[in-house]
């Protein structure tokens, strides 16, 4: 890099402190460093740790976003330390800047943070090929390059735990598996060696830990650093476990078989309808918010609603696009 074109700016530091050998509570200490043009979050953290405080803790290992260890979060938002130039952090939030572990309530010290639980759901979607092959092969099990493509690039996520940590339901549910778990598990669900056949999809499909309870904030999208998109994937295990015949009546899967009904008969969404077709008698405990809806106008009577002038076409695309029996 041209050394003349290298900027420098003033940034102010909160950074997230706590030691679980000896803190009660955690803490917040301040540092105003020049921040060069040059420079990843990475650096912020060596300095901090080199030049100010030596008893500062964090994760480091490639450099080279490949192993996922130096990740935490900026401001709220999951970051890979050593990807993230410190330019577009001050582009997006400024020159205020808060560094915090991707989960505060699991912080052993500073940065670093126990990921216990995300490695143990990790193992239970049988991250893993199932299939009966000889003990000994005299070949690789290969597949046919269309065969990897189906694989939507899941078999690059690294384990950085960005998008874990991010999930709006990890951090209420203790139970539910995850965008990083769920990504793994349809790396090896769309794989035409694996012979798992229902029984991890029967796993996913468990109501607390399953794809159902996913909310699609698409949060795990947003932070992902490699762009694998989790969501996509949770997406594709929804579409299988309609069309390996594993999803059963409840709530979730109603929820979507009643979008898909409202969709091919209006061309809009009728929420109230959808409610009522996935809640069934249980939606008299949604009346009182159902009144604020009606009266927002964020919800209108079924002969109220206005169909879509190209509900013709629509009806199309619904047909062509729904490849599972619902």
């Amino acid at each position: 890099m041209d050394t003349n074109s290298i900027t420098t700016q003033t940034v102010n530091f909160k950074v997230f402190r706590f030691n679980s050998d000896v803190d009660y509570l955690p803490y917040y200490d301040n540092y105003t460093m020049e921040v060069t043009s040059e420079e990843v979050v990475l650096d912020i953290l060596n300095r901090i740790k080199w030049d100010i405080d030596g008893s500062f803790s964090y994760r480091r290992s490639c450099r080279h976003g490949i192993c996922g260890a130096c990740a935490i979060k900026v401001n709220g938002r999951s970051t890979l330390a050593c990807k993230e130039r410190m330019n577009d952090m001050i582009d997006i939030f400024g020159t205020q800047l808060t560094f915090e572990p991707l989960s505060i309530n699991r912080a052993v010290k500073d940065m670093i943070i126990d990921k216990a639980d995300f490695w143990e759901k990790h193992n239970n979607v049988e991250p893993y090929l199932v299939s009966d092959i000889e003990e000994n092969p005299k070949a690789e099990h290969l597949i046919l390059p269309h065969d990897a493509e189906k694989l939507l690039e899941a078999d690059l996520c690294i384990q950085c735990g960005s998008c874990h940590y991010a999930c709006p339901v990890v951090e209420i549910n203790d139970d539910f598996f995850g965008p990083a778990a769920f990504a793994a598990a349809y790396r090896f669900e769309a794989d035409v060696r694996d012979e798992a056949g229902k029984s991890r999809l029967e796993n996913l499909h468990s109501q607390k830990q399953g794809v159902w309870d996913c909310v699609k904030c698409f949060e795990c999208a947003e932070v992902c650093p490699k762009e694998i998109n989790p969501i996509d994937k949770i997406t594709k295990l929804h579409q299988m476990l309609f069309k390996e015949g594993v999803a059963t009546s409840n709530v979730a899967t109603r929820h979507a078989v009643g979008f898909k009904r409202s969709i091919a008969k209006n061309g809009v969404l009728d929420e109230g309808g959808l409610v009522l077709y996935s809640e069934g008698l249980s939606i008299v405990k949604h009346v009182p918010v159902a009144l604020r809806m009606f009266s927002k106008g964020k919800i209108v009577p079924p002969w109220a609603i206005v169909k879509s002038k190209n509900l013709d076409e629509i009806k199309k695309l619904v047909k062509s696009s729904s490849t599972a029996k619902f």
